[in-house]
């Protein structure tokens, strides 16, 4: 198992920036792999953001050349760094990680941190 927690949601105004931090309970290199999600009212939740099985970073479309990606394997954290924040980026986001056992795969949820962008 693995527990994570996430921080650094808040009110911010449009073009603005913030930082969202994903801490977990286990090592990293333990983790096949992790991202960021969020979810609008509303809507379905969405891939914002991940790191693959090889370590490679993917972004949704909406969000790229805006948003990074980044991690700290010696503190167990995933970070998401977003700039030029836009009203349609509000969100409850949620941090994501997958284990994979044999043929099974074990997907474990952050609580939250909402974002709202809104001047």
């Amino acid at each position: 198992q693995v527990q994570l927690v996430e921080s650094g949601g808040g009110l911010v105004q449009p073009g603005g920036s913030l930082r969202l931090s994903c801490a977990t309970s286990r090592s990293i290199f333990s983790i096949n792999t992790m991202g960021w999600y969020r979810q609008a009212p509303g809507k379905q939740r969405e891939l914002v953001a991940g790191f693959n099985s090889g370590g490679r970073t993917n972004y949704a479309d909406s969000v790229k050349g805006r948003f990074t990606i980044s991690r700290d394997n010696a503190k167990n954290a995933v970070y998401l760094q977003m700039n030029s924040l836009k009203p349609e980026d509000t969100a409850v986001y949620h941090c994501n990680a997958v284990i994979i056992v044999g043929s099974d795969e074990y997907h474990y949820w952050g609580q939250g941190t909402p974002v709202t962008v809104s001047s």
